[in-house]
């Protein structure tokens, strides 16, 4: 059973839902126009910042539809600043959030900003000891499911923001949020097709406290030791045959070519049968198209179970894979908890140079020999 939680709480990131309401108030001031100065965002796609004389511009690109606009955001030091009527005004820093997603934790977390948290969703699936010590002493506030967040919970604590995932354009539950006066803030960083993209949402986290310059030196010294250790593996002759993902009830749940776990496996030095698919997200495979594709790889990364033995429970299909036959298949399991909460689909979003790392050490141990193991786990 741990498995499928384990499979549960992957299916829910892959899944995660809100909506956009966008409204506006302001008291006094003029409009300015828009100095040349932005946050200079290299890898993510999703999001752009502003700044203007008075107040900061954070738009959310649409997901679904190129060059819209998803959410935009004015941030102000004064609720009392005019800013344009056609987005959401909020006061910054930010005193308190409510945070619906586990992929917002250790943004805030790097930002030294995890005091600020009085809402989560779904306890049981968290696992940073900080948020669960708070949601035990009743410092932080359960809101329900992600999917269907508690709206008078959410309006009794009266956070600062609510952040959430966006899923699509038109969820009734987030819009009634937003217009019961919590903003609401669509953090997507789970659209990125990159490692790096995704954990530099850190810098659209860190603008809603004024910390964009701390956000900045902590994603460069990220994106650096990313860099650095996908340099040595980039000229390496020797290039092992992977496959990934899990057979889940009949269905392969294999990483695309352009997803970030696909662009994971080019920069960890391996040969992937999908490297040149172009889309993203996940391909839904039956076993035999994998075991055709897949039976004489070397290394089985990201397998969803915790034992050799549960996998053969679980399909005995499973056996005619040469790294099962050989001992090398791999998890993302080794920061669980009982519950199911893992810490790979939670602190690793914003720290991809440890899940490269990990990888590298797997198929390269040459690379890294005195590495130990973060995220990843041999199954026995």
């Amino acid at each position: 059973m741990k498995q499928l939680r384990t499979f549960s709480s992957v299916f829910l990131f892959l899944v995660i839902t809100s909506f956009l309401s966008c409204s506006s108030g302001s008291k006094k001031g003029t409009d300015e126009q828009s100095s040349n100065d932005s946050l200079s965002i290299k890898n993510a796609r999703g999001f752009s910042i502003r700044y203007f004389k008075d107040y900061k511009q954070i738009i959310v690109n649409s997901p679904w539809v190129q060059g819209a606009v998803y959410a935009r955001y004015y941030l102000v030091s004064d609720s009392s600043i005019t800013t344009p009527k056609d987005g959401i005004k909020i006061k910054t820093p930010l005193k308190t959030i409510a945070a619906a997603s586990v992929t917002h934790y250790e943004f805030l977390n790097l930002l030294g900003e995890l005091n600020t948290i009085t809402g989560i969703c779904q306890q049981n699936i968290i696992y940073n000891p900080t948020i669960k010590a708070g949601v035990n002493k009743g410092e932080i506030v359960d809101l329900g499911d992600a999917f269907h967040i508690n709206l008078e919970k959410v309006l009794e604590l009266g956070p600062s923001a609510l952040m959430m995932s966006g899923y699509n354009q038109n969820d009734p539950n987030a819009q009634r949020i937003s217009q019961a006066g919590v903003p609401v803030i669509y953090n997507n960083e789970w659209m990125e097709t990159t490692l790096l993209g995704r954990a530099e949402w850190i810098k659209f986290v860190a603008a809603f406290y004024n910390k964009e310059k701390l956000a900045d030196s902590t994603f460069s010294d990220i994106e650096n030791r990313y860099n650095d250790i996908k340099q040595k593996a980039a000229h390496l002759k020797n290039k092992p045959n992977i496959m990934a993902g899990s057979n889940f009830r009949g269905t392969w749940y294999m990483p695309a070519g352009r997803s970030f776990m696909g662009q994971l496996f080019a920069d960890a030095g391996t040969k992937y049968y999908y490297s040149n698919d172009t889309t993203t997200g996940s391909l839904p495979l039956n076993v035999e198209t994998v075991l055709k594709d897949f039976s004489q790889t070397d290394v089985w990364l990201n397998c969803n179970y915790s034992s050799i033995n549960d996998l053969l429970k679980a399909d005995s299909k499973h056996a005619l894979f040469n790294p099962v036959k050989n001992n090398r298949v791999y998890n993302f399991n080794k920061r669980m908890l009982a519950s199911g909460a893992n810490d790979f689909w939670e602190s690793a979003i914003a720290r991809p140079d440890l899940i490269l790392s990990d990888v590298i050490a797997i198929l390269h141990p040459e690379i890294l020999p005195d590495y130990q193991l973060f995220y990843a786990e041999k199954l026995k």
